[in-house]
């Protein structure tokens, strides 16, 4: 089970805005600001999203030069179903993101697997996604 993620990310304030619109259609509304200082000798602030009690993806700012490597992750959000994808793909487009395949079904996994991908403004390949057998 995935626990959390971290995502180094070239314009901070840029990205908390586009996390809040393409998280918040999947009931992941709760922030959290983590100041570095609070952890051990050089961890980085980073900026939290979550439910149910849990914060689990974060955002961290990129380095001096501002390079992120956009192929360093893919993130799955798990949806509640298919208007959940719908909304997500829809609140990621409005938001920025580029598309990577419209929701529908990915047959290629499995008929019951429906799910949407997009980048992010960084690049990050992003996927919303319901597989029914797993509600």
């Amino acid at each position: 089970m995935l626990d959390h993620v971290f995502l180094t990310v070239s314009d901070l304030e840029r990205s908390i805005a586009f996390y809040t619109a393409v998280l918040s259609p999947l009931g992941i509304t709760k922030r959290v600001d983590y100041d570095g200082k609070n952890g051990p000798p050089g961890h980085p602030d980073l900026k939290g999203f979550g439910a149910n009690g849990r914060i689990f993806f974060w955002l961290r700012p990129a380095g001096a030069a501002g390079v992120v490597d956009s192929r360093a992750a893919h993130v799955g959000f798990v949806a509640n179903g298919p208007s959940e994808v719908d909304a997500a793909y829809a609140a990621a487009i409005a938001a920025g993101a580029t598309d990577n395949g419209a929701p529908s079904a990915r047959l290629y996994y499995d008929p019951r697997y429906y799910a949407a991908n997009v980048f992010d403004p960084d690049g990050y390949s992003l996927e919303f996604v319901y597989k029914s057998w797993q509600h």
